[in-house]
Parts: structure tokens; C-alpha cells; sequence
């Protein structure tokens, strides 16, 4: 009796939806005409229980899709963050849109993800989306004749097949979609990354219906300099590239070829304020690291290892030798609090020299205001004593020497000393890594040191390099205030 109840009642529902859907049919397929018109109008079949919440970057990416659809564009790499909607619009709805409202039903898709269970998932996404009420009653012509977990076909000889990257060595589409190659945990992997790359180079370019017109879609978060991004980028492959990161970074400001361009302007603006508020990106930033945030988020990958400085080369210690000297070197955040963007970081590095060994006991690292910053500097040199040396930079012009005229007034009584940096930020940094390649730089115990490894060892990659100055001045200041010489390096 229940189960007659809840059928009939499942019936009116349905016939309720398709009396609605017969009356609105016109306009929703006329907004339907846009990939974004359709994201918002079958919103709320594939994502029932939650609000569609709008970003410009959900119609950049429609956009660059809209421009495979029409052959303006046949490889496409998009590089944004994670939780972007990256895999529901461009495995699930854009396929769903060319079947339906662009009356392509005969499209094949090859669909891919480095793991099954993501291919399945959106596999099922887009089989329940064409087999739902909403869909059929807007484009019956997409009959399903098949409808399994990872594949599904229509009447009109159109197919989506689903398959692990790692298994990407059969079958064939007009569309190749490539949604994270690499997972999180094995990107760092050579042998796993090598092995991804290679079923990239040498594979998906063999898996397309028509090698001129079909069409190879890569969307990814960047987890590696040498990931299957990189190796597009690296090799010229000729990808129009769609880069968004989570932070506006003007120097990178995305352009392509149909006429895009990031419309943000202030350094640091958000991508997707509305989902990912200024709290929460800075949240999330600091369980991943500097390291997972330059590739995930930033979409500019720097190696943990092997740039200037190696995390192999700082040995972790617990105590310094007695008789060491001493210095605290600060670098000041340059910027100021801006709406929407939070201020540098402002890092005070302690460093000690010994018997030729340089250590690094203590990372004092906040957001401070200029107030905080006089207070932390004045509070920090009183905790430190007498005996340490205190070195901060003097920025160019009459307003940074005013700056650190006053700083230094502030420090009566201390070695302080101003000095005005010159030359690249990495020409400073060569003797510090020439000395911690030598393995002549320990780290002491704390739990400041993964965020300074992290910063450190992604040095000149990395967002951040305040600690980097910090750790190349203390270190150029007790070598050349010490017998030690540079010339020894």
C-alpha cells in the first residue's frame, strides 16, 4: 500500500515538472543557447540540495568550452583551483549541453580522471542529468540505449566512455577530456608523474575520432612544475591556456586567444569571493603550506626540492653551541591592508654563527599593522637581550629613511642597523645557499620550521619571500661581521 502511495505520488510529481517545464519550454531553450544559460537553468537537477552560486569565471570557462563547441579552439588546458566547479561543468553539463540544446547528440566522449571513482562519479552525473524529466522533456532526441556506471550511449550513435588516465590506452571521441591527471598524493611521485606524462604525450593525441577537428580538454590544478600541464606548456603542444588563480597576481594576468582577459586589477584579488572568502582562502592556506598553495591554488607549481636551496640540506637540531653570535634580521611587509586583500607578511629571523656552522633558532612571522610592527620589533629585541644584532632594510627614497630613522630611535640601546638592499633578491640569497648546500645550516627545533622550508625551498617560484630576505640578510651579516669570509663559500 506505502509503495503504491509513494509511486503515484513520484508520478504527479514528474507530471507536475513537465506540465512546468511545457509552459517555460521556449525560454529555457532559448537561454539554453549559452553554455552559461544552461549551467544555471539545469542547476538545480544535478545539484538538487544546494544554490547555484555565480562566479565570472564560470562563464570564462563556459566561454573557452563554447569555443570548442564551434571550432574556434581544439586544445584547451584550464589551470584554476580546486572547487571551482571545473569537473561539473566541464565533464558533466558541457557535455549534456552539445548533446541537447546544440543538437549534437552524435558526439563521443572520452572522459578521464586518475581515479575510477571520479570517473564514475561523473559519469553518473551526466547519464542522470540527459535521463531526467527536465532534460527529456526539453530534447527528447536523447534517447539512452545504454546507460552503465562509467558509459552510457544514445540512440543517435553518441557515447560517453569513462576511464582511469592510467588506462587511457583504448577507444576513441571527438572530445578528450582530460579532468586531473595527477592525484595530490602522487604528483610528487617521479615515477608516477613520468608515467602520466608519458600516457599524455603518448596516448591521448592517438584517441581522437578526427586527428584535425576533434577536440583534447585538459583541467587541472597545478600539483607539479613537470605535471601534464607543464609538459604542455614546456613542449609548445600549442593549448590555448586558461590560467585563474585563487589570488590575482598582475604579472600574470591571464589572455587568450578569443579574446579573454582576468578582469581583476588589485594584486591578490580573489577568484571566487562568494564561495571562498578572503577568511577561508587564508584558512585553508595554512594547513596545505606555501608550497601546496603556489600549485593549487596559484596554478605556479615550484619544486619542494631543487631550486636554490634543497630540504635535504637543513638538518634539524636542538640546541645551539654556547659562545655563538648572534643576529635578527627583519624584512617589513611592503604593502598595506587593502579591501578584499590581506597585508604581507612582516618576518624577524633569528640566526646564530658558530665554528662555521649557521643556525637558524627562531621565525618570527605575522600580518601585522605598522603599530604591530613597532611593538613586535621593540617586544622581540627585549626578548632577544643586548648581545643580538638587529638588521632591517632601509626601502629607497626620503620616506624609507625616514621610516628606519624611526625604527632605529625605537631601538635605542640596541646594535641596530639599517641597510638599504641592492641587487636581485636571488644574488642576495646565493651565499646563504651556497651555505646550506655545503651543509653549513641547521635548523633548531620549532614549529616554524615546514612554513620556513616550504617558503624557502620554493625560492624564487614561491608567492611569499619574506623569509628568504630575512634568511639571506642575518646570514650575509654574521658572515661579514664574523672572521668568516664570503670568500670561503
Amino acid at each position: 500500500m506505502m509503495r503504491a502511495i509513494r509511486a503515484e505520488k513520484a508520478r504527479r510529481s514528474a507530471e507536475a515538472e513537465r506540465q512546468r517545464i511545457a509552459k517555460d519550454a521556449e525560454r529555457i531553450r532559448a537561454r539554453c543557447q549559452t553554455l552559461a544559460g544552461f549551467v544555471r537553468e539545469a542547476w538545480h537537477v544535478v545539484e538538487p540540495n544546494s544554490t547555484f552560486v555565480h562566479g565570472w569565471h564560470l562563464d570564462a570557462i563556459c566561454d573557452h568550452l563554447e569555443a570548442v563547441t564551434d571550432g574556434r579552439i581544439n586544445r584547451l588546458l584550464i589551470n584554476v583551483p580546486p572547487g571551482t566547479m571545473k569537473s561539473l561543468l566541464t565533464s558533466v553539463l558541457w557535455p549534456a549541453w552539445e548533446w541537447g540544446p546544440m543538437g549534437r547528440p552524435s558526439l563521443r566522449y572520452l572522459t578521464t580522471s586518475y581515479a575510477e571513482k571520479y570517473v564514475k562519479r561523473d559519469s553518473r552525473r551526466m547519464r542522470d542529468l540527459v535521463q531526467s524529466e527536465w532534460y527529456r522533456a526539453l530534447w527528447p532526441e536523447v534517447d539512452l540505449v545504454r546507460a552503465g556506471e562509467a558509459s552510457f550511449a544514445n540512440s543517435k550513435t553518441g557515447f560517453r566512455e569513462g576511464v582511469p588516465f592510467a588506462s587511457l590506452t583504448g577507444g576513441r571521441g571527438d572530445r578528450v577530456i582530460i579532468d586531473d591527471p595527477h592525484s595530490t598524493e602522487t604528483a610528487e611521485s617521479e615515477a608516477e608523474r613520468t608515467n602520466t606524462s608519458r600516457i599524455f604525450r603518448e596516448s591521448v593525441p592517438t584517441r581522437l575520432n578526427d586527428p584535425i577537428n576533434s577536440a583534447i580538454i585538459v583541467i587541472m590544478q597545478r600539483l607539479h612544475e613537470d605535471d601534464v600541464s607543464g609538459q604542455i606548456i614546456k613542449l609548445g603542444l600549442g593549448y590555448e591556456h586558461l590560467m585563474l588563480p585563487m589570488e590575482f597576481e598582475p604579472d600574470r594576468a591571464c589572455s587568450t586567444g578569443i579574446g579573454f582577459s582576468d578582469p581583476r586589477k588589485e594584486d591578490g584579488e580573489l577568484l571566487f569571493p562568494a564561495r571562498f572568502p578572503r577568511a577561508v582562502v587564508e584558512r585553508d592556506k595554512v594547513p596545505m603550506g606555501s608550497y601546496a598553495v603556489a600549485g593549487q591554488f596559484q596554478q605556479r607549481p615550484a619544486p619542494r626540492s631543487g631550486g636554490m636551496f634543497q630540504r635535504g640540506d637543513f638538518d634539524v637540531v636542538d640546541a645551539v653551541p654556547s659562545g655563538a653570535l648572534r643576529c635578527r634580521a627583519w624584512d617589513f611587509a611592503a604593502t598595506q591592508p587593502k579591501p578584499g586583500k590581506q597585508p604581507d607578511w612582516t618576518v624577524g629571523l633569528k640566526m646564530a654563527f658558530h665554528a662555521g656552522i649557521f643556525y637558524v633558532e627562531n621565525v618570527v612571522r605575522d600580518r601585522w599593522s605598522p603599530a604591530d610592527v613597532e611593538r613586535n620589533l621593540k617586544s622581540t629585541a627585549s626578548q632577544d637581550g643586548l648581545e643580538v644584532r638587529i638588521r632591517m632594510p632601509e626601502d629607497p627614497g626620503a620616506a624609507g629613511k625616514s621610516d628606519a630613522a624611526t625604527k632605529i630611535k625605537l631601538l635605542a640601546g640596541y646594535d641596530v642597523k639599517a641597510i638599504r638592499p641592492t641587487g636581485e633578491k636571488s644574488v642576495r640569497a646565493k651565499p646563504a645557499s651556497a651555505q646550506a648546500e655545503a651543509g653549513n645550516v641547521k635548523l633548531i627545533r620549532g614549529r616554524w620550521n615546514d612554513t620556513f622550508l616550504d617558503e624557502v625551498c620554493s625560492f624564487p617560484n614561491a608567492q611569499h619571500d619574506d623569509q628568504v630576505d630575512a634568511f639571506a640578510d642575518a646570514l650575509n651579516e654574521l658572515a661579514l661581521g664574523s672572521t668568516f669570509t664570503l670568500d670561503n663559500v
